[in-house]
């Protein structure tokens, strides 16, 4: 299945693609130059505005490698953008890392994931049921 996303984008932008067949995620690229200092947040441009489709949400997700090699993520992660927000796509970054790191213009800073989103109707009951876990959260499962 092939969804069909409309794109406006400023003159210089880079317009998302995936690189392999296959991918879950296209990659956004920085529309601006930014020096990001450690346990800095800031954010950053990507020059593209899209229109999702009514039933759809675009997930925005951290690079892996640049969380590995220099610490850098997002603020917020993971991002949802939903189908009524026609703005500007912008990534809030964060540098986790030690050394200041220069977000470059044309350079990949996040990864783009469309989802198709069901609309919930909450009904309120006095019994929500039993499972194995019931309220058991964090850590329930033990770390070995």
């Amino acid at each position: 299945m092939v969804l069909k996303v409309k794109i406006k984008k400023s003159a210089d932008a880079k317009v998302p693609f995936y690189a392999h067949k296959g991918d879950s995620g296209v990659d956004l690229y920085a529309a601006e130059d930014c020096l990001l200092k450690p346990l800095e947040r800031k954010l950053i441009g990507t020059g593209i505005r899209i229109a999702i489709p009514y039933g759809y949400e675009a997930q925005i997700r951290p690079k892996s490698g640049l969380a590995l090699q220099h610490g850098i993520s997002h603020a917020n992660s993971v991002g949802t953008i939903d189908s009524s927000y026609m703005g500007e796509i912008k990534i809030p970054m964060i540098n986790l890392g030690s050394k200041p790191y220069k977000i470059e213009k044309g350079k990949k800073i996040a990864q783009m994931v469309f989802a198709k989103v069901e609309e919930a109707v909450f009904v309120q009951v006095e019994h929500l049921g039993e499972t194995t876990r019931n309220e058991n959260g964090f850590g329930s499962t033990g770390l070995e």
